[in-house]
C-alpha cells in the first residue's frame, strides 16, 4: 500500500502543476480529497490490513492528505497572484488610476497631550506614565487626602474591590515616582482619569489629565508661576496674560487656581467666559509637607510645586470645541478636522 500512496503524490503533484485556474484546482481536490477520491477508496482499504501494517499505513496516508491539502492551498495562491498580477503574473498597468489610501490622524486629545508634553520638555520635565487602577493609598492617602475627606465618598469614585479604585487624578504618579526617585524631581504624568460624574458638555466619567511636579531644594512660588506662565504662553500664544487665585487641594499650600485671559474675547467679557474677561484653566500650589512625609522626603530640606490641567479642557479652548463628547463620539466627520 505504501507503493501505491507514492504513486498518488505523485499523480497530485503533476495535476496540480496543470492546473490553469481555480476549476482546475477543486477538480485535483475532487479527484483526491473528495468523499469519493482516491484516498477515501485507499482509507477503506486499511480495513483488510493486518494490524501492524493498519497502523503505518493509515499514518502515511493521512500525512498524505494533510500534504495535498498544503499544496492545493499554495497552488490557488499562485493561481490568484497571476490573475491579480502578483509577482508570477504580468506587470500592472501603471496607466491605470490609483486607489486612494485614506490618511489616518492621531486623536486631537492625543495631539494635546503630545503638544503639553513636548512643551514642558523643553522646560526640563520629563513624561512619566502609571496605572489606571490603584489603591486608596496612592490617589488618596499619600495625597493628604482622609478617610473622611468628601472626595473618598465612593460616589465619587468607580472601586473595582475594597481600597481598589480606577484613579481620579494623576496625581498618584506623581507618588509612585517620589517613592523609587531622590530629588531633583521634574515630571509631568498624563493619562486616562475616571470620575462618577454625569455626561453633559463640560463633563465625562473618563477624562484625561496631565499633571506636574518639581521638587528640589529652594523651590520657589515664584518657579511655579514662571514655569506655567511660559507654558500657557505657548499653548495659547503671546498675548496671553495669567491669574494666580487663592484655592484649596488637600496636596497643595498654599494652592491657586490658574486661569487664562479669555482667547475668544481677548479678556474684554464675552459669553464664553461668563463676561469676567477670564477662564479657568488648571490648578497648582506649592506640595504639602504632609506629602513629603508619606514618601519620606526631607519637608524641611525639599521644597516643590505641583500643577494639573484637564487635557480636554485645554483642547476645547485651543480648538474652539463646545461639547466634551464629541472627543468620545469616533464621529469622522469631527475627528478629521484635526
Amino acid at each position: 500500500m505504501q507503493a501505491e500512496l507514492e504513486e498518488i503524490r505523485k499523480d497530485a503533484r503533476e495535476k496540480l502543476k496543470e492546473a490553469k485556474d481555480t476549476a482546475d484546482i477543486e477538480r485535483v481536490r475532487q479527484k483526491f480529497l473528495g468523499r469519493k477520491g482516491v484516498l477515501a477508496r485507499q482509507m477503506k482499504m486499511l480495513g483488510t490490513l493486518a494490524p501492524d501494517e493498519k497502523r503505518a499505513a493509515g499514518k502515511l496516508a493521512n500525512e498524505l492528505k494533510e500534504k495535498i491539502s498544503a499544496q492545493l492551498s499554495v497552488r490557488l495562491e499562485e493561481l490568484r497572484e497571476v490573475k491579480s498580477g502578483g509577482k508570477d503574473g504580468a506587470p500592472f498597468d501603471v496607466t491605470l488610476p490609483g486607489k486612494k489610501q485614506p490618511v489616518g490622524k492621531l486623536h486631537p486629545i492625543t495631539q494635546t497631550i503630545i503638544l503639553i508634553e513636548k512643551i514642558f520638555g523643553e522646560l526640563g520635565f520629563r513624561s512619566v506614565r502609571g496605572p489606571e487602577i490603584e489603591t486608596e493609598f496612592y490617589n488618596f492617602e499619600a495625597l493628604n487626602t482622609p478617610g473622611d475627606h468628601p472626595a473618598r465618598d465612593e460616589q465619587d469614585s468607580f472601586y473595582i474591590d475594597k481600597g481598589i479604585l480606577l484613579r481620579t487624578q494623576t496625581s498618584p504618579v506623581q507618588i509612585r515616582v517620589m517613592e523609587r526617585e531622590k530629588p531633583p524631581v521634574r515630571i509631568v504624568a498624563s493619562g486616562k482619569c475616571f470620575r462618577r460624574d454625569a455626561t453633559d458638555a463640560s463633563h465625562s466619567p473618563m477624562f484625561h489629565q496631565v499633571e506636574g511636579l518639581l521638587v528640589d531644594e529652594e523651590v520657589t512660588f515664584g518657579d511655579l508661576k514662571g514655569v506655567l506662565g511660559v507654558f500657557l504662553e505657548r499653548m495659547f500664544g503671546a498675548d496671553v496674560k495669567t491669574r494666580f487665585r487663592p484655592d484649596f487641594f488637600p496636596f497643595t499650600e498654599p494652592s491657586a487656581d490658574v486661569s487664562i485671559s479669555c482667547i475668544i474675547c481677548g479678556g474684554k467679557g464675552c459669553s464664553s467666559c461668563g463676561g469676567s474677561g477670564w477662564i479657568e484653566i488648571l490648578g497648582a500650589g506649592m506640595v504639602d509637607p504632609e506629602v513629603f512625609k508619606k514618601v519620606n522626603y526631607d519637608p524641611e530640606k525639599y521644597v516643590g510645586f505641583a500643577f494639573g490641567m484637564g487635557v480636554e479642557r485645554i483642547a476645547m479652548l485651543k480648538y474652539g470645541i463646545n461639547d466634551i463628547r464629541l472627543f468620545f463620539e469616533n464621529d469622522m466627520r469631527f475627528l478629521s478636522q484635526f
